[in-house]
């Protein structure tokens, strides 16, 4: 369990309440993880039944100005790193005993440490590396990253007599950098039960409040501390205070953008692949919608997309993956339509994660014999994104091997040795949609909202059978036409319809039906470890009811999940 010496506050995102009042925060969607899971999620259920053939293909290219934050363990590392990138400047973040060759491949233009939920002086709390303060580049250090600095740089660091949790409001002490032509007072986020109470040499305090007499310290060297969290949105002025540091103290040029990024990929990728044929499995979800798109971009028909028609997807999306990536982007695409294969296998199939298999292993066949009849392929491209390669090189972090797995294509055959090229593998969830827009994919690709490798064959509980199939979809879409005709897909995590094995007794019209009960499904969350059930306005759910029970013949009762994230999970299966 994290210590409370850095617990920040988990935010939440209500899409609108009983009076039909919209919430203002309409970026419900920005994300930390992938969700573009169908691929990857087929690939990891493979996994368990063969071994992988896929190495990791370094791009060569220039050094490119950076940041680096170093983690020490704070739950919101993730959105240092995202400030920043906001700010135009790109950054990565490495574990806190990094080596400066971690670092080396990056123009390092300055350090951050993190928050972290220990206390500098206990027995084997994480320090800084000594290089760090040899590397000739400024350094800030926040909240645990402030009192690290004071206390390997000679100040003392000690438990404070009152903790500072929640609200907070500093008050400069004289001009700095850090602060620019902000206010004298700020409101900020404090969370911390240690102060510092003597300045390391050559330091001086640059803010205060009324329990902290050194709420910022800096010096002459370039080196500064805050002890709030500039990172979260309870600090107003912390992007502009992070943006000080990177642009103004750093140097940064601030050239962090999609169209730089999209330029100096295709770069890459060109001295990368070379000649060399990669390969491509879409999903039509965004993350390998962008990969494709970049290496296409890069090396024309040297890519080969294959898209797998499971027959567990929704109305028309197979058709719309096949129009937008073979018609409107002149890709050349490998269409394959296997439905009767995948249903053919969950046959009499009811536990869900033997449903998660069987495709697994389904897709990868179909995978396999596709590939091998395009003959020589180097390369495979994959749509890995940044959060996960910061969960993968974790070292505490115990799910690392499971993700690594995931994102690393451990299902393919052993005969298929194949080079990753990875063009998403610095991005967050939001600069890959930036740079999606940037390379003019429509839409409906870059806004679709996540949906599970498995498909529809986890939002029917039981057996999967054609007439299930078709219920589902028709409810699907008729929840998925209300959610969108109401201006809320884009604020919505995820929303969707679950067709339940519970059938209730009805009547329609003067007739006694029994049929089945449908789900419907709708969360919002920033990164889909946690969510919350939306609270929809009272009209769309009403109309969404009548229509499916109306509509669909097989459905009788329409009931909403208002269960969060956890204990339930988004999926129900």
């Amino acid at each position: 369990m994290r210590s409370s010496r850095d617990a920040l506050p988990a935010l939440s995102n209500p899409i609108a309440e009983n009076s039909g009042q919209q919430n203002p925060n309409t970026d419900s969607r920005r994300v930390a993880t992938t969700g573009d899971i169908e691929v990857s999620t087929y690939l990891e259920i493979a996994s368990q039944e063969r071994a992988s053939g896929a190495t990791s293909g370094e791009p060569t290219g220039g050094k490119l100005e950076a940041i680096a934050v170093f983690d020490y363990g704070s739950q919101y590392s993730h959105l240092i790193a995202r400030r920043i990138r906001e700010a135009q400047v790109y950054c990565e973040i490495v574990p806190h005993n990094a080596l400066r060759e971690a670092v080396e491949h990056l123009d390092l233009k300055g350090i951050i440490l993190s928050g972290g939920p220990n206390s500098v002086y206990d027995d084997g709390a994480p320090q800084a590396p000594g290089w760090v303060y040899d590397a000739g580049v400024p350094v800030l250090g926040i909240c645990y990253g402030m009192q690290l600095l004071a206390h390997q740089l000679g100040g003392k660091v000690a438990e404070g007599q009152a903790k500072e949790y929640g609200h907070s409001v500093i008050r400069r002490d004289g001009d700095t950098s850090l602060f620019g032509d902000l206010d004298i007072e700020m409101p900020v986020w404090m969370s911390h039960g240690d102060r510092i109470e003597e300045l390391p040499p050559g330091f001086r305090s640059i803010a205060f409040t009324d329990n902290a007499p050194i709420a910022a310290m800096a010096n002459d060297d370039g080196f500064y501390g805050i002890q709030f969290h500039p990172e979260v949105a309870h600090t107003p002025m912390g992007s502009q205070i992070l943006k000080n540091f990177v642009i103004e103290i750093c140097g940064a040029a601030g050239t962090w953008t999609a169209p730089h990024f999209v330029s100096d990929t295709i770069v890459r990728i060109r001295e990368q692949v070379g000649e060399k044929n990669v390969i491509c499995a879409l999903s039509g979800g965004v993350d390998s919608a962008v990969t494709a798109a970049l290496i296409h971009r890069a090396i024309g028909d040297q890519l080969t997309c294959i898209f797998v028609d499971n027959g567990l997807m929704r109305h028309q999306e197979p058709e719309r993956v096949q129009a937008v990536f073979q018609k409107h982007l002149g890709m050349k695409l490998i269409f394959v339509k296997a439905g009767e294969r995948f249903v053919s296998r969950l046959k009499g199939v009811t536990d869900p994660e033997e449903k998660r298999k069987r495709i697994g292993l389904e897709f990868i066949e179909i995978f396999e014999e596709e590939a091998g009849q395009l003959g020589n392929v180097d390369f495979l491209g994959q749509g890995t994104l940044y959060p996960d390669v910061i969960e993968s090189e974790s070292a505490e972090n115990s799910a690392s091997v499971k993700i690594k797995t995931h994102h690393n294509v451990g299902g393919l055959p052993e005969h298929m040795k194949l080079q990753l090229v990875e063009p998403l593998r610095y991005l967050f969830k939001d600069e890959v949609r930036m740079a999606g827009l940037e390379l003019g994919l429509p839409p409906e690709v870059l806004n679709r909202q996540p949906f599970p490798g498995p498909g529809l064959a986890i939002r029917i509980i039981g057996e999967i059978t054609h007439e299930k199939l078709d219920t589902l979809r028709d409810c699907d879409w008729i929840v998925m036409d209300e959610i969108k005709g109401d201006g809320l897909y884009d604020r919505l995590w995820q929303s969707f319809a679950v067709l339940t094995d519970t059938q209730t007794v009805g009547v329609m019209g003067d007739q006694r039906t029994y049929s089945h009960v449908c789900a419907i499904r709708a969360v919002t969350s920033d990164d889909a470890m946690t969510a919350d059930w939306a609270r929809l306005p009272y009209d769309t759910l009403a109309t969404i009811s009548n229509r499916i029970v109306n509509e669909v013949a097989q459905v009788n009762r329409v009931v909403l999940d208002i269960t969060s994230k956890p204990p339930g999970t988004i999926e129900w299966e």
